[in-house]
């Protein structure tokens, strides 16, 4: 009963209180993060554990108990903490091979994932393939590690937008008109197919592009710590992904953009990134595609990212090709769970 009595309010020393908190809440700290990391208010936390667990805590009991949890001096938790160094090592090279990969030969890189390896791991040059492609292998695989530095950040900026745009952009002669780390300053656009015939459709102009991704970023940020289940993963995942390159911001780059900031959220949320196949490309592109034909030309007082059936397909995808990292991940922690027997 004296538990009890010290959350419903009757005097008691204030630092026995405080470890009383930590005690009780401290086994159920995992769902209490996850609930925190959904948006769930303290009150409804409280609530939820009530329910469940027979604690009979009040909502200042949960918020007491998440300031003794706050580590502000440490990164966030990311999807490969606790693993051992050499599995951790050995599943990040894994994954940051797949994902520069994947998301360059979607651009046309002509370098085969055995290559690619080659050429990040031992620091290879591939006879026969062009420079620009290897310049563009090594810039993505250093902009994956920006974005894990940005999971520490508490917003986005549009310097940290910029900066990764120079890491995935090769070397090449100086464009006022293609400014590599700024906003686009010329139109640009697309080619599908509408009633069996080729459409040329434009993305945001260069004048309303700046502020589009003032409401963007903003959006974005918001989105942040969104990811906290699959679905709101996937969910979060496709707003980012398909509200940025409607605008189209750089003058190129913007698909590889869109697949290392739409992974943001969820590795900020503990998840693997979702890495989608050069091997789905066509698809891929295709559910692009039909996104932009069928909302039209984006200005800058549109809403980003207005509803279209197109969407649903579109996530469907993204779980298909979420499967993968997910495995490749499940694999690392077997191997450690392995060791500990």
């Amino acid at each position: 009963m004296s538990i009890f009595i010290v959350t419903i309010g009757f005097s008691c020393d204030s630092l026995f209180c405080m470890k009383r908190t930590i005690s009780r809440l401290a086994p159920f700290e995992s769902q209490i993060q996850i609930l925190r990391k959904q948006g769930i208010s303290l009150r409804k936390i409280a609530a939820v554990l009530n329910a469940q667990h027979g604690l009979g805590i009040s909502y200042n009991a949960v918020f007491s108990f998440l300031k003794t949890r706050e580590k502000p001096d440490t990164p966030t938790g990311l999807f490969f903490h606790g693993l051992p160094n050499d599995i951790r090592e050995g599943l990040i090279k894994r994954i940051t091979a797949l994902w520069t990969y994947d998301s360059t030969a979607i651009e046309g890189n002509t370098l085969t994932l055995g290559e690619t390896i080659k050429v990040l791991e031992l620091g290879l040059t591939i006879s026969g393939k062009p420079l620009k492609d290897h310049e563009e292998v090594y810039g993505h695989a250093k902009a994956v590690e920006l974005i894990y530095d940005l999971t520490k950040s508490e917003k986005i900026t549009y310097a940290n937008l910029f900066d990764l745009h120079r890491c995935v952009m090769q070397k090449g002669a100086i464009d006022a008109m293609r400014p590599v780390g700024g906003w686009k300053r010329e139109y640009n656009g697309t080619t599908g197919m509408r009633a069996g015939k080729p459409v040329y459709m434009e993305y945001a102009s260069p004048a309303d592009t700046p502020q589009l991704m003032v409401r963007w970023l903003k959006e974005f940020n918001r989105k942040l710590d969104s990811a906290g289940s699959m679905t709101k993963a996937i969910n979060v995942y496709a707003w980012t992904h398909l509200s940025f390159v409607r605008i189209h911001p750089f003058f190129d780059g913007n698909g590889r953009l869109a697949r290392l900031l739409a992974n943001l959220p969820l590795l900020r949320c503990a998840h693997p990134p979702l890495l989608i196949s050069f091997s789905r490309r066509a698809e891929y592109i295709d559910c692009l595609w039909e996104y932009e034909d069928g909302v039209g030309v984006i200005t800058r007082s549109d809403r980003l990212l207005p509803p279209h059936p197109s969407i649903v397909k579109f996530k469907a995808l993204l779980r298909d090709e979420w499967q993968e990292s997910i495995s490749i991940v499940n694999q690392a922690r077997e191997q450690a769970a392995a060791r500990r027997k």
